[in-house]
């Protein structure tokens, strides 16, 4: 349960009009190998209610969490609300993570890290 604390903690910080990667997630969770539970987290709704899980995409780019929300183009609708271009290509659904990625810093990875040690998760 603390790495879905945690999740939730970081996917919460996700600045808008940007995107963050499953892997990416995880990492900053200091598990860089749960970028699938970070998956699965998103999609049973074990984040929490108010976590920005349209700003979660592959590490492609591609948005591939559609069974977890109320309509097919939810994600997508959302996402270009926030000023993110998604395109479609032959793979699916696609933003520019060059372009729209949430470029961290290590700042970032070391808040993170002393806020779970300080929660205890």
């Amino acid at each position: 349960m603390d790495f879905y604390q945690r999740a939730g903690i970081v996917c919460g910080a996700i600045p808008r009009g940007t995107v963050a990667s499953y892997g990416q997630i995880a990492l900053l969770c200091g598990k860089p190998k749960n970028a699938r539970q970070v998956g699965y987290a998103l999609n049973k709704g074990r984040l929490g209610e108010e976590v920005p899980a349209h700003r979660v995409v592959n590490s492609r780019g591609l948005l591939s969490g559609a069974a977890a929300f109320d309509t097919f183009d939810m994600q997508k609708n959302l996402l270009a609300g926030e000023g993110v271009e998604v395109l479609w290509t032959r793979e699916g659904w696609q933003v520019d993570r060059k372009r729209y990625g949430w470029k961290h810093t290590m700042q970032d990875a070391e808040k993170f890290r002393a806020l779970f040690e300080e929660l205890g998760i």
